[in-house]
């Protein structure tokens, strides 16, 4: 019998109150830079792209955050739209920087087809931390909804309102890490006072999709294109992963609206989540980011098909 160590911040069976959070949020450090790896990327990106700041999240004594997105310079209302989201967790680094590998060496590809819109970095407080939530112990992606307790998911949803209806395809970018099973799970559980219940980790890339809405034909083109770039996980010894039924190679899913996430934001009819696996030995961070863009484009040229 393995005996799991409680979370050091907080009482075990209390959930966090605003004290515990004020500790959480003082041992969190700036360990990279959204102004050099994000707002530097976007702006050599400018000349390609109308840059819209679609907010701004103060976070006083940590600085000011714009909020960015690239958007197709020659968007046609005629077209269909596209929005591709990084990010929405911080430290899912290939996330953020797979959305701008894309929109670098590939947007131009579907100039004329489609309208493209590009989130790369929901959650700037988080990625220079390394971190899934906000400053305020909030995870953004159970928070998409009108009542949003997080500023990042509030600004998102603003962002896509006006195009809700006409997008087409969703791609929304994130990791799954080792430090989801050592912090990030734990940290959960302790602030909702709950018990940690470890569920492993997948070695390799998978997709969630919307049980609303599941389309395999279009979850499956998309493994089969990153299966090209990194290896795609395989089912535990229950047919799940993490937790839940493996539906298809690759593939589980979740009732995606019901949980806030950012894939739920439109009524995009293609849409899914990629997760990435960044730990495994048998991938880098090159490749990571390689993945990430392989499902944009399996997306779209499958959408773009049907």
């Amino acid at each position: 019998m393995t005996l799991q160590a409680f979370y050091p911040i907080g009482t075990p069976g209390l959930p966090w109150t605003e004290n515990e959070k004020a500790e959480w949020r003082s041992r969190q450090s700036r360990r990279r830079s959204y102004e050099a790896d994000v707002l530097g990327a976007v702006e050599r990106l400018r000349s390609r792209f109308d840059v819209v700041e679609y907010g701004r999240l103060e976070y006083a004594p940590d600085g000011s955050y714009p909020l960015l997105a690239l958007k197709s310079r020659d968007w046609r209302d005629a077209l269909p739209c596209v929005l591709v989201t990084g990010g929405v967790h911080g430290y899912e680094t290939s996330g953020v920087h797979g959305a701008l590998q894309f929109a670098e060496r590939h947007a131009a590809d579907y100039a004329g087809n489609v309208n493209l819109l590009i989130a790369p970095c929901v959650s700037p407080w988080a990625y220079e931390r390394i971190h899934r939530w906000n400053p305020q112990a909030i995870d953004p992606n159970r928070s998409f909804r009108e009542d949003s307790p997080a500023q990042e998911s509030t600004a998102l949803l603003r962002l896509v309102a006006p195009l809700r209806d006409r997008f087409l395809v969703h791609v929304d970018l994130h990791e799954t890490t080792d430090s989801d099973e050592s912090e990030f799970r734990p940290a959960l559980s302790a602030r909702d006072g709950k018990p940690f219940e470890p569920e492993g980790i997948p070695d390799g890339f998978y997709l969630v999709g919307d049980s609303e809405d599941p389309q395999p034909g279009f979850q499956q083109a998309i493994i089969a294109a990153v299966a090209k770039v990194t290896h795609i996980a395989p089912a535990d010894g229950k047919g799940e992963i993490i937790g839940s039924p493996v539906v298809a190679p690759g593939v589980i899913n979740y009732p995606v609206r019901e949980l806030g996430l950012c894939a739920g934001i439109t009524a995009a009819r293609f849409r899914t989540t990629t997760e990435v696996y960044p730990d495994s030995p048998r991938a880098t961070p090159a490749q990571c980011n390689d993945a990430q863009v392989a499902a944009v484009r399996a997306a779209i040229d499958y959408a773009l098909a049907q």
